[in-house]
């Protein structure tokens, strides 16, 4: 399976709100390259694995006076930038998944970039905060992000103890699952991966 395409891969998202001001620039095929700064040390931290475990190149600017707004519309526009980036989904291997350990703390992700947007996700933290990221953060980016991009996402702490362990572990393995699902499968020769020819 090839990772790179003849089609340049990606999207560049606005949006502007009265609480927020984002702007993401994300490149499927890209190195792994990051500039993320949304004024959250610890999400900035958990977006960074996104980037570098999915090799995806990603630029996010964000500004806003309230968390929950800003992680809130952050995996909005990363999720319509992905979804836009993706086009019509031809060629794609559509489904990845991976199991990520991260000492003490397994998680599993698993994404089927299906067209219809559904999330479920098990994780429980035992804090109210992960470094100075709200923990109920992870949940929202999670849920927001499939929802805009219009994946399914099912992800899953299967064990761990420690809290910042357990969302690391989300994150990169969320980055690697994208990474499969988005690679070109030269068998399919440009084909949508659907029953149905479109996605």
């Amino acid at each position: 399976m090839a990772r790179q395409s003849a089609i340049k891969r990606t999207a560049t998202i606005t949006r502007e709100t009265g609480e927020t001001k984002i702007t993401v620039t994300l490149s499927i095929d890209g190195s792994g390259k990051f500039d993320i700064k949304t004024g959250n040390k610890m999400f900035d931290h958990m977006l960074t694995h996104i980037a570098q475990h999915g090799l995806i190149d990603i630029k996010i600017e964000a500004s806003g006076w309230d968390e929950h707004h800003v992680v809130e519309d952050i995996a909005i526009a990363l999720g319509q930038a992905l979804n836009k980036a993706l086009e019509d989904k031809r060629g794609i291997t559509r489904m990845g998944h991976a199991i990520v350990p991260m000492d003490d703390a397994l998680a599993m992700v698993v994404v089927d970039i299906s067209g219809r947007g559904y999330a479920v996700v098990d994780a429980s933290f035992k804090r109210k905060k992960i470094g100075d990221l709200e923990s109920d953060m992870v949940r929202h980016f999670l849920e927001t992000f499939a929802l805009e991009a219009k994946m399914n996402l099912h992800a899953k702490v299967l064990s761990g103890i420690d809290d910042h362990h357990k969302a690391e572990a989300l994150f990169k393995a969320l980055g690697r699952a994208l990474d499969s699902a988005t690679k070109i499968d030269s068998r399919l020769t440009g084909k949508v991966p659907s029953t149905k020819g479109v996605i």
